[in-house]
C-alpha cells in the first residue's frame, strides 16, 4: 500500500484509520450542532462583547419618547438603532415581531456585530419578548431591558377593547386576557439567552396593575425603590434619571443591577 500508511503493519494501520475515522466523526457532529444551535436559537451571545442596542417604541409609536435613551446610551459610547413600527404601533405585536426580526439581522450585517441589545419601552418591551421567543432573538439578542411594559395586559386595554367598536389590533393583545399574553407567559417569562431587566413605576397610571411590568427570571424594581418619592409617569419612564442610570449596568457586560448613582 502506498502513501504515508504504507510502511505500517496491518494492525498498526487499522488503528490509525479507525482513529482518523473518529476524529472525521467528532468533527462533523461538532458543525453540525452549530448549525442546529443556531438553526433552533439553542446558541446564546457573548455577554462579554456587547453590540448595537435596539430601541423599540411602544404603543402609538412616539419616536421622541425615546430621544433621552439614544442620547444617553450613545453618550456611553452605543451604537443606536431605532424600530419603526409600522401602522402607528397599533398593528399586531407579532407582525412587529417579525419586523425586528429582519432589522436586527440588518443591524448586525451592518455594523458586524455578533449579538444585539434590546430596550423595549411599554409595549415594545412585548415585541422585545415576542421577538426571543417566536423569532428565534435568543441566540442574537444579549441583553433585554423593558420600562414599563406590559406583560401581563393592562387595564386600560381593557377599557379600549370594551368600548363600542372595540380597539386597535396591537391594543386588543394587550389586555389582561388575551392569548398572545398567555402564550407568551406559559412556562418561562424569561427564555435562556438574553439578561433581562424591568423597570417600573407607581405613577404609571397607563400599565395597571403597575405590576403587570414584572417579569418572571428578570431583575425587577421600581423608580421608587430608588427615588422614594419621585412621581415619574408612564410616559416620562424613557427620560426618568433612575432608567438612564440603569442603562450602564442592564446592557453593561457584567450582572444587571440596580444603580447605585442616581440624582432623584
Amino acid at each position: 500500500m502506498n502513501g504515508p500508511l504504507g510502511g505500517l503493519a496491518p494492525a498498526r494501520r487499522r488503528l490509525v484509520l479507525v482513529v482518523l475515522s473518529l476524529i472525521l466523526v467528532v468533527g462533523i457532529l461538532v458543525v453540525a450542532g452549530l448549525v442546529v444551535d443556531r438553526v433552533r436559537g439553542d446558541a446564546t451571545a457573548d455577554q462579554s462583547r456587547p453590540g448595537p442596542v435596539v430601541l423599540i417604541p411602544g404603543y402609538g409609536a412616539d419616536m421622541a419618547t425615546l430621544d433621552p435613551l439614544e442620547e444617553e446610551l450613545r453618550d456611553l459610547g452605543r451604537e443606536v438603532v431605532v424600530f419603526t413600527p409600522t401602522e402607528g404601533g397599533q398593528g399586531d405585536l407579532r407582525v412587529q415581531a417579525e419586523r425586528l426580526a429582519a432589522l436586527v439581522e440588518d443591524t448586525q450585517e451592518s455594523d458586524d456585530a455578533s449579538s444585539v441589545d434590546l430596550v423595549g419601552y411599554s409595549a415594545g418591551g412585548v415585541i422585545a419578548r415576542l421577538y426571543v421567543r417566536e423569532e428565534g432573538g435568543g441566540s442574537v439578542v444579549r441583553r433585554v431591558l423593558t420600562l414599563g411594559s406590559p406583560h401581563h395586559g393592562s387595564e386600560v386595554a381593557d377599557l379600549g377593547s370594551e368600548a363600542a367598536g372595540g380597539c386597535p389590533e396591537a391594543c386588543e393583545q394587550l389586555t389582561t386576557t388575551s392569548d398572545l399574553l398567555r402564550r407568551l407567559n406559559a412556562g418561562d417569562e424569561t427564555p435562556e439567552g438574553p439578561l433581562w431587566t424591568s423597570v417600573r413605576t407607581d405613577a404609571d397610571e397607563t400599565v395597571t396593575p403597575v405590576e403587570s411590568a414584572v417579569l418572571d427570571g428578570a431583575l425587577n424594581f421600581r423608580v421608587q425603590d430608588l427615588c422614594p418619592d419621585s412621581t415619574t409617569s408612564h410616559g416620562a419612564l424613557p427620560g426618568d434619571p433612575v432608567v438612564l442610570a440603569t442603562l450602564a449596568s442592564a446592557l453593561g457586560t457584567k450582572e444587571p443591577e440596580e444603580p447605585d448613582d442616581v440624582t432623584c
